[in-house]
């Protein structure tokens, strides 16, 4: 084994962590100034817990020797303590075999008040990722008979596991491979525990202020105003020392004068008593923190690292924090009816919940929504989001009965690869719609794309699409009839319509007779069906009627000019009535130069989303109907891969040296994955190449694409980030705007998707590989595979050491 030495402390292990009752928690690598927090946790211990971690009669070490257990070169032997406050909570270690390099021994200690709320899986499954990017494949642990925590803890986890012959020790070896059972049953064991750690923050029963203010002009007033004109049926506690009441409600000097513990508080004071605020909060039991303050991260280094030890204080005193930066947070469903913004504009309940990473983008949000009337279930402005995220709120709102449609501006992201497993998982259910400003970011848009997320360009397009499917189902296709009363607008929204991936297919005859009788002898039954100037509410209701009836139509849009006809509010109930009558398929309205047509098109819960221009409409309709496409196309999934040698692979890595790879071995690399380097004539089409990069956010980086121009000028390039499912491989090959040609000239798509999967198995398998490059890989005829001519490698430098994210 060549592994280099780790050269300093793995940052990268730092991680919040939850429990499975909801309690956070901090878990990092031990570091030598923990001796003494070591020789305490050890003194908390039982005897019983003493004998199950000794495995025999308890015999209490010296401190000096307990001291030692907190030195460890984070390589051959490694320790994570899993905080609670200052203290710790559980503690797993693990020591390699010397003999044995791809094992090691891995022992847990949890303390006794913690031993029922989950500490051993959170810690089997951070020492397990730790353990597998250093290079170790078994875990061993023996445990006596009768520790039935510890052994449920290990058969539970969806590893693999081999146990021993039953006896008075057990002894187990769990496989740290990512099997999909783990992978599946760390998912559900997260998603339980973020909705029980989200509860207080969302769902609290008390709420105190800290920071309000008599003054109505300041945002600790608004804040308590907000809880209390919104309803919130808890008791609110405004906490400043100079006042008696605010806004109504009595008022305390301190978080330690309260009546009880609330379960939420928002800190709303100067940035450098935000420490201290929150010390209070978690002295007094508080669950859940939302820091509204300014003058973090956003001030510079001093204050991101000031924010990141804020996190780190509240996770390990098991509190979760929203912000900071932010402006608070809203639900409006029944059972909080929790207003805690400063923001003038409260939104009107509805089934659209929004995460917004920016606090005064907030502002405009809200009150751009109540002129949309456009109701949301819940808003979260998380600001810097150094703790709560928008891929824990995903998982809230995946739940929500309330929540139908989920919209996010993102700027960063935190975990991609967390996203992406939890996007997949609600986006069948419920459409996530999310901005992201960086529009020409590769690894973005595939992240989105493989994960059913609706990218829009703009939050004007945000909301114009949100708009639709908070009211309308998303069409079962593509084509779509388009009815007017004036012939330019129509043009134009044809053209639109087309540009959005979408058809605006003629009328079949049987449509167009019906269309012929109903309507008057100067109408175009064409599509668009022109109703000309002088329509009235009957021809519209007519019309729609029989378009909605063809089943070549998936869906409508109607436009109405109110200068050339009268009662726009007769065309707005007619439009309504022909909807409610065919509900299975959307109908989109743009009422041109018409003022509150909005509330015209309401009627109940029955709403049909109006757009100022026609364009918006199409464009929304484009977005839904490519979203039911991804929704309606079988789930994809990560293959077993035969001919792989996953073992031979990681024996050629631990060989080499960081950079590139010598071309013997890189090749060598590649047959362990079934990818075979070898020259060839050119096959009947372009040539094409593969490349892999290892993107610091997002991991590994998949990109495909046609040699010469099609690449260097066209940038016709298609992107994937790993792990690849077949859905992802096929998808990707053919996304091509060079993909017609392909087709045409017969290439062997099958076999250029098996190669994709193999790549994205072998950088998945071996995160060492920091660039890869196939160039040139010939496409050969169907039946003939694919020709890799030649290919580089490089390794990362990984002195450093760390999992991946």
């Amino acid at each position: 084994m060549t592994t280099p030495p780790y050269s300093s402390y793995p940052e990268d292990l730092e991680r919040p962590g939850l429990v499975r009752t909801g309690r956070s928690t901090f878990v990092r690598p031990i570091r030598p100034e923990d001796a003494d927090r070591l020789v305490a946790f050890v003194g908390t211990l039982s005897r019983a817990t003493l004998a199950y971690r000794s495995l025999g009669p308890v015999v209490r070490a010296r401190d000096d020797v307990i001291r030692r257990g907190a030195h460890v070169d984070y390589l051959n032997e490694l320790a994570l303590v899993a905080l609670a406050g200052d203290e710790i909570a559980g503690l797993v270690r693990y020591v390699r075999d010397p003999e044995e390099p791809e094992h090691a021994e891995v022992t847990f200690t949890i303390r006794d008040d913690h031993q029922s709320e989950g500490f051993g899986r959170l810690l089997l499954e951070h020492i397990a990722a730790a353990a597998r990017a250093r290079g170790i494949r078994v875990l061993e642990a023996d445990v006596l008979a009768d520790n039935t925590r510890m052994i449920n803890v290990f058969l539970g986890s969806g590893y693999r596991t081999e146990a021993g012959p039953p006896g008075q020790i057990i002894h187990f070896e769990i496989a740290v491979d990512p099997q999909a059972q783990a992978v599946a049953r760390a998912e559900r064991r997260e998603q339980t525990a973020v909705r029980r750690s989200l509860k207080p923050l969302l769902e609290p029963r008390s709420v105190a202020v800290i920071g309000a203010n008599r003054d109505p002009l300041t945002i600790g007033h608004e804040i308590v105003a907000n809880l209390l004109r919104g309803g919130f049926a808890g008791s609110v506690f405004p906490v400043n020392p100079r006042a008696d009441r605010i806004a109504g409600a009595r008022a305390y000097a301190h978080v330690r004068d309260l009546p009880e513990p609330p379960d939420l508080a928002l800190v709303a004071v100067r940035a450098e008593a935000v420490p201290g605020v929150v010390r209070e909060c978690a002295e007094a039991g508080v669950k859940a923190v939302v820091v509204v303050s300014a003058g973090f991260g956003e001030t510079g280094a001093e204050g991101r690292a000031g924010e990141l030890e804020l996190a780190r204080f509240a996770r390990a005193s098991g509190m979760r924090l929203v912000g900071p930066n932010c402006m608070g947070v809203v639900n409006t469903t029944p059972a909080a009816r929790l207003a805690a913004t400063f923001s003038p504009a409260l939104p009107t309940p509805g089934r659209v919940a929004m995460s917004s990473q920016s606090g005064p983008l907030g502002l405009a949000v809200l009150d751009f929504a109540r002129r949309l009337r456009l109701g949301f279930s819940g808003f979260v402005s998380v600001g810097h989001a150094v703790d709560v995220s928008t891929n824990d709120l995903l998982q809230w709102w995946e739940e929500d009965p309330g929540t139908s449609v989920i919209l996010l501006h993102v700027e960063t992201f935190g975990n991609p690869r967390r996203f992406a497993r939890v996007a997949r998982r609600i986006a069948p259910r419920k459409p996530i719609v999310a901005v992201h400003p960086g529009h020409a970011d590769s690894a973005v848009s595939s992240l989105f794309a493989q994960s059913g997320v609706i990218r829009t360009r703009s939050l004007q397009e945000l909301f114009d699409v949100a708009l639709l499917l908070a009211h309308q189902p998303p069409p079962p296709g593509n084509r779509v009839a388009v009815i007017t009363n004036a012939g330019g607008p129509a043009a134009l929204t044809v053209g639109a319509c087309e540009a959005s991936g979408l058809c605006v297919p003629e009328l079949g005859e049987r449509t167009r007779q019906t269309l012929r009788t109903a309507l008057a002898p100067r109408a175009d039954v064409a599509n668009p069906v022109d109703l000309t100037p002088m329509a009235t509410a009957a021809h519209y209701r007519q019309a729609l009627d029989a378009v909605l009836a063809d089943d070549d139509i998936d869906a409508a849009v109607v436009l109405f000019m109110p200068p050339l006809a009268d009662k726009p509010d007769e065309v707005a109930s007619a439009i309504l009535d022909a909807a409610a009558a065919r509900p299975d398929k959307p109908v989109l309205a743009s009422f041109l130069g018409g003022a509150g047509v909005a509330d015209l098109l309401h009627r109940g819960d029955l709403v049909v989303p109006t757009y100022t221009f026609p364009e918006a409409a199409a464009t929304s309709l484009g977005h839904a109907a490519a979203y039911q496409t991804w929704r309606s196309t079988p789930a994809g999934v990560v293959p077993d891969l035969a001919g792989v040698d996953a073992e031979r692979a990681r024996a050629l890595i631990a060989s080499g040296a960081p950079g590139p790879l010598p071309a013997a071995v890189a090749t060598d690399l590649l047959a362990s994955y079934g990818i075979a380097v070898r020259g060839g004539e050119p096959g009947p089409g372009p040539d094409a190449f593969l490349t892999v990069r290892a993107d610091p956010v997002f991991g590994p980086v998949v990109a495909f694409g046609l040699t010469g121009d099609y690449a260097d000028l066209m940038a016709d390039v298609a992107h994937r980030v790993t792990p690849l499912s077949d859905r992802d491989a096929r998808e990707m090959v053919r996304s091509l705007r060079a993909t017609p040609l392909l087709e045409k000239q017969g290439v062997d798509f099958a076999a250029l998707e098996e190669t994709v999967l193999r790549l994205s198995a072998m950088v998945e398998d071996l995160p060492e590989i920091e660039a890869l490059e196939l160039r040139p890989v010939r496409l050969l005829p169907a039946g003939d595979g694919v020709a890799v001519a030649h290919a580089t490698i490089r390794l990362a430098d990984n002195t450093t050491g760390g999992a991946p994210a």
